[in-house]
């Protein structure tokens, strides 16, 4: 006998679908795993998946966003706002609709972040080829654009037959939702096959409640583990995002307690740990701080848990002692493995819990741990002095007196998100967090989103958007802000207008350098001449300054509440207009944008190298031979 079956095109049993599955946040409370969909909606989506979702809105909203990549970096901002529990899709039409999600999709991958995107694809058919938007391969029909979403996508899947559901989303729900493989899941959906009818099992649109995996760790590679960290006399214990996503920041404060280990975080893991306890060492890597990084070049064994340690978080490799043990606690193999590290698998909460306990009383040095506080201090007297002000010629805000306002201001509530540039050196370096406060369903506690995993430009002009969805239902009480430079406003700014018709307010502090200042550093820090990046320094007529953009008149124009004080050089007058901002968006629902000034060369630097091509032509290359010869190829 053949189990009871339901007519409905692929489209609608792919929201249908959706909507069964159920997700569990930290604490057990039950939440639709898919709270949402981002739409722009074509000729490759709009009649099939379009009335699907149209069918089902009050069960799954769905948000119209103005530019594909910015609606999808925003249902990005939003999976990592609720520590990757839920996911938000996000769906186009063919042909430069989907292209234009490839980079959110890259950004999601690199991130490890969970987005469903949903693009829509050509005819399977092909009667009437080449359809608009379509791009031929001479030697290969089969492949569209979207073939570009697979080296970007953790799992992709071209559905070109309806019943291919019935076997493909289990594996959709397996990648969005588990610690190891998490990532962006792509599907592409041919518009024929979109409203094309099957008759589904009725049992795949049952409630599934999806619960995260915590693995434990191998016995024995946790034995190992506790014998390298007990032997250790400066042991050093760095916090990846794994620590956020897992919900450990408690359980490694403890573990830090217990056994007296200074703690550092990475650019992905920062804000988990109060910036004034007596164990905290502050940002690692070279957008962090130079108590972090003094820490990591002393440490004898380093205990990193759920960090892959990209570039920026070891200084090119150049951050820790040659001789240096390092044990990885990570979900994924794949990261735990790397740099010849001592290699235990498993969940962050559960292997930190038990490998507190193969340790037993076992306390690092009392005068090693007793140096976290002390490289702090001066690190935290250098960041009170480029607060104060005074660093700059003329007078112009710096990016750390915007940064100290900003976070004067917040509460445990707060969130806070950088992106590209030289922003997220400034919070993850300079930002003093608070109480850490968990959130409705347990949520981390977290309150910063730097995505520096993909330095992608844009994103936090958009990422608010998706963040500011999340928090409403996880800390009401709160409010997000986003600090960024003009260049990154003029890349991506589409979605405020989004934000304020769809009502989800937020603050955005644009800091106008006028041009792309961080990279000019880097150009001219290496002797290279100013070229192509700050204005001044491009082809045109307006590099004269003739040629200028009033960003307030532009972010009015898009919706946002606006408060300018670019022709002021006095701290006091941004701190009022961000206590205003705050108000307004609160009150009125919608973003609000703070428009300031500020000196396209006054950086916070924690003085650690980076690894970037320099010619020998440059003055710069004396320093990157110095640094190669620094360099750890193999711990």
């Amino acid at each position: 006998m053949n189990a009871a079956t339901i007519r409905l095109t692929t489209a609608q049993a792919l929201v249908r679908w959706m909507i069964a599955q159920r997700s569990e946040l930290l604490d057990g409370t039950e939440v639709p795993l898919f709270p949402g969909v981002f739409a722009i909606f074509g000729h490759g989506n709009v009649l099939g998946l379009g009335t699907a979702l149209h069918d089902v809105r009050d069960q799954l909203p769905t948000w119209r966003g103005q530019n594909e990549q910015g609606m999808a970096l925003a249902a990005v901002a939003y999976a990592r706002a609720v520590d990757r529990r839920q996911v938000m899709a996000a769906t186009t039409s063919v042909g430069p609709g989907a292209l234009n999600m490839v980079t959110a999709a890259g950004l999601a991958h690199a991130n490890r972040l969970p987005v469903l995107l949903l693009p829509g694809d050509t005819f399977t058919g092909r009667a009437p080829d080449p359809v608009l938007q379509q791009v031929e391969h001479f030697g290969d029909p089969t492949v569209s654009v979207n073939d570009a979403f697979r080296p970007v996508s953790r799992y992709f899947d071209r559905i070109t037959r309806p019943e291919q559901l019935v076997a493909t989303l289990p594996q959709v729900a397996r990648v969005l939702t588990d610690p190891a493989d998490c990532g962006p899941v792509t599907l592409a959906l041919p518009q024929d096959v979109q409203a094309e009818e099957h008759d589904f099992p009725a049992a795949m649109f049952e409630p599934r409640l999806h619960r995260v995996p915590r693995t434990r760790p191998d016995v024995e590679d946790l034995a190992a583990a506790a014998e390298i960290v007990r032997a250790a006399e400066r042991p050093l214990l760095v916090l990846g995002g794994g620590v956020r996503y897992s919900g450990a920041g408690a359980e490694a404060l403890a573990f830090a307690e217990k056994h007296q280990v200074p703690v550092v975080e990475t650019v992905a893991g920062r804000t988990l740990v109060p910036h004034d306890h007596p164990l905290y060492g502050g940002a690692l890597g070279i957008i962090g701080s130079t108590s972090a990084n003094a820490l990591a070049a002393q440490a004898d064994v380093v205990l990193a848990v759920g960090a892959r340690l990209q570039d920026f978080t070891t200084s090119s490799w150049t951050g820790f002692a040659a001789g240096v043990r390092l044990v990885s606690v990570n979900a994924a193999r794949f990261d735990a493995v790397k740099h010849n590290a001592h290699t235990v698998v498993g969940d962050a909460r559960e292997t930190l819990a038990e490998l507190t306990a193969a340790l037993g009383e076992w306390a690092g040095p009392s005068e090693w741990a007793a140096r976290a506080a002390l490289e702090k201090t001066a690190w935290d007297a250098h960041v009170d002095s480029l607060r104060a002000g005074g660093h700059t010629p003329d007078g112009t805000l710096t990016y750390a007196q915007v940064t100290g306002i900003v976070n004067h201001a917040s509460t445990p509530d707060d969130y806070v998100l950088a992106a590209s540039g030289g922003m997220p050196g400034e919070l993850h370096g300079g930002w003093r967090t608070g109480e850490v406060k968990h959130g409705a369903g347990g949520t981390s506690g977290a309150t910063m989103d730097l995505e520096y995993g993909f330095s992608c430009m844009g994103y936090e002009v958009v990422a608010p958007w998706g963040a500011a969805m999340a928090r409403q239902l996880t800390h009401p009480g709160g409010l997000v802000t986003s600090i960024f430079g003009d260049g990154s406003y003029l890349m991506l700014n589409s979605e405020i207008y989004s934000a304020a018709f769809s009502g989800h307010p937020y603050v955005a502090v644009v800091c106008d350098n006028a041009g792309y200042a961080v990279i000019h550093r880097l150009q001219t820090n290496q002797g290279a001449d100013g070229f192509n990046n700050l204005l001044a320094d491009s082809r045109g007529p307006g590099a004269d300054g003739s040629i200028t953009v009033d960003f307030a008149a532009h972010a009015a124009a898009l919706g946002a509440h606006v408060e300018d004080v670019r022709h002021s050089n006095d701290p006091g007058d941004l701190e009022a207009a961000y206590a205003r901002a705050r108000d307004a968006a609160r009150t009125q629902r919608r973003p609000a944008v703070v428009v300031c000034r500020v000196h396209h060369a006054a950086w916070t630097e924690a003085g650690a190298w980076w690894e970037t091509g320099v010619p020998a032509s440059l003055t710069g290359r004396a320093s990157y031979d110095e640094g190669k010869e620094r360099q750890i190829r193999w711990l």
